[in-house]
């Protein structure tokens, strides 16, 4: 399974047309990127792997992660097993706890000890019939304990909305085995005011999330720059201008200890495929 270089984050692939999703995918894995990850809030996940496998030939698929107050480890494990029988060592599951907004709002009170959940999704999957291999799964990382957790009983950790500095410090707490496999967030635009229209409240809906709140505290930022959304924390979040600006923010993780890295495009309308700009990406970046 290679893990090297440059992949893309996508919700369009997950949860767009999967006929677009699945030709879209084709090209990817044509064009050189090594891994697509998608999200999961909620549907049918698995399926949308199946899907993506199925319409590459090459590219690892992964899950960014599959969230696991929503699914049945005992399941998981199952339908992880019955892929990989079908496409071969290409999926990557990447499990994480999500965030308690998300959880709470279905069912108020279920999130709670996100530490002990994952490990408790861990044994589950550890104990189901076919196992999900150790190094065929990645931890949905931010803070040191989930980092460790990563480490310790996954092949590596996979942190959302972060930064080259967290990546650095990711890499000390994992030490040089485990793998570190951040997500970058990128917006190919011709000045600030363009980028700001796009980036300012797709980054406001994640930083009223907890878990990125505080891990941007411990991070540096302050309480002003989160509520705000100050410039200096847009700029470390997103990557902003053009293929030159991009490519020198996935070098810094790389530079920083990342194994891969993964990059969301994010555009006016995140319903779109975002085709040419991948393209562009693929050009600069592989």
């Amino acid at each position: 399974m290679d893990l090297s270089g440059v992949g893309l984050w996508s919700s369009q692939l997950r949860y767009g047309n999967p006929g677009e999703a699945a030709e879209a995918a084709a090209e990817l894995d044509e064009l050189g990127f090594t891994a697509l990850w998608i999200p999961d809030v909620g549907g049918p996940v698995l399926d949308s792997v199946d899907n993506l496998l199925t319409a590459t030939r090459r590219t690892v698929i992964a899950t960014g992660i599959l969230n696991l107050w929503m699914h049945e480890p005992a399941d998981v494990a199952a339908r992880y097993a019955a892929l990989t029988q079908s496409h071969g060592q290409r999926f990557l599951l990447g499990i994480g706890v999500s965030h308690a907004p998300l959880i709470d709002a279905r069912e108020p009170g279920r999130y709670r000890k996100p530490m002990a959940a994952t490990a408790a999704f861990l044994d589950g999957i550890d104990a189901a019939p076919q196992p999900v291999p150790v190094a065929n799964r990645v931890l949905a990382a931010l803070g040191p304990k989930m980092l460790q957790l990563s480490a310790a009983r996954a092949r590596g950790a996979h942190p959302y909305l972060t930064t080259p500095e967290h990546t650095r410090g990711a890499r000390e707490v994992l030490g040089a085995g485990p793998l570190l496999l951040p997500e970058q967030s990128v917006l190919l635009a011709d000045d600030r005011e363009q980028a700001r229209a796009i980036g300012t409240p797709w980054l406001g809906s994640y930083l009223a999330m907890p878990n990125y709140a505080n891990n941007l505290i411990r991070m540096g930022f302050s309480t002003d720059d989160i509520g705000s959304v100050s410039d200096r924390l847009f700029d470390a979040i997103i990557a902003w201008g053009d293929e030159a600006a991009v490519k020198a923010r996935v070098d810094e993780h790389l530079a920083a200890g990342a194994d891969h890295v993964c990059v969301q495009v994010l555009t006016a309308d995140p319903r779109e495929f975002p085709r040419d700009q991948w393209r562009r990406l693929a050009a600069a970046l592989l």
